[in-house]
This record gives C-alpha cells, sequence and structure tokens, in this order.
C-alpha cells in the first residue's frame, strides 16, 4: 500500500511541475500557436489574441527556459527573431488538442 501511495505522491509532484508552466495565462496558447510551426514575435501576438507584447515577451522567455521553445536570431539584414517548439514542445501538442477535445465535449456550455 505504502507503494502505491508513493507512486501517487510522485505522480501528483509531476502533475504540479507540468501545471507549474502550462498553467500559467497564455502558455498553452503560445505552445499551441507554435503547432504550426516557426514564428515571429509579431505573427504569435496576432495569433494569441488578447496577450500584451509584454507578458506574450516574459511567457516565451519563461517557455524557452524550461526547454519547450527555442529562440533564433537570424543577424540578418534585417535582423529577425523566430520561435520555434522543442521536441519537449512538440511533445505536449497532442495532449493540447486532446485538452481541446475534452473542453469541446464537456465545456461547451461556457464561455471564454
Amino acid at each position: 500500500m505504502a507503494e502505491v501511495h508513493e507512486e501517487i505522491q510522485m505522480c501528483d509532484a509531476a502533475v504540479t511541475l507540468a501545471f507549474s508552466v502550462l498553467g500559467k495565462r497564455w502558455n498553452g496558447m503560445i505552445v499551441s500557436a507554435l503547432g504550426s510551426g516557426p514564428s515571429t514575435f509579431v505573427a504569435l501576438r496576432r495569433a494569441v489574441a488578447g496577450i500584451s507584447d509584454t507578458v506574450l515577451s516574459d511567457r516565451l522567455a519563461e517557455l524557452a527556459d524550461t526547454g519547450l521553445v527555442a529562440r533564433t536570431v537570424d543577424a540578418g539584414p534585417p535582423i529577425t527573431v523566430s520561435y520555434a517548439l522543442t521536441p519537449s514542445g512538440r511533445g505536449l501538442l497532442p495532449i493540447l488538442d486532446q485538452l481541446g477535445r475534452w473542453a469541446s465535449a464537456n465545456l461547451e456550455h461556457r464561455t471564454v
């Protein structure tokens, strides 16, 4: 019985860790937007309606620090910065897709 309890605690810790990143407002939307391929800051700002430049910048830095997003600078001219999902970030796409399906099936009556 103690083994089961330890497994649950480990699972809870992992879920807590995952939500410490994905539970922040906008992070899931940014990862989802990058699911279609690399993007510039301006294109991401358009794709994630309602996010401010400051928050988008902060969230992209956080996602890069966690290893979910890679930032690439092309020296140009002009200098271009693009963002893309890393393999770890791409691993979240099926999970986000399933979460969206669950929300459609179970939260239809709710509005954002």
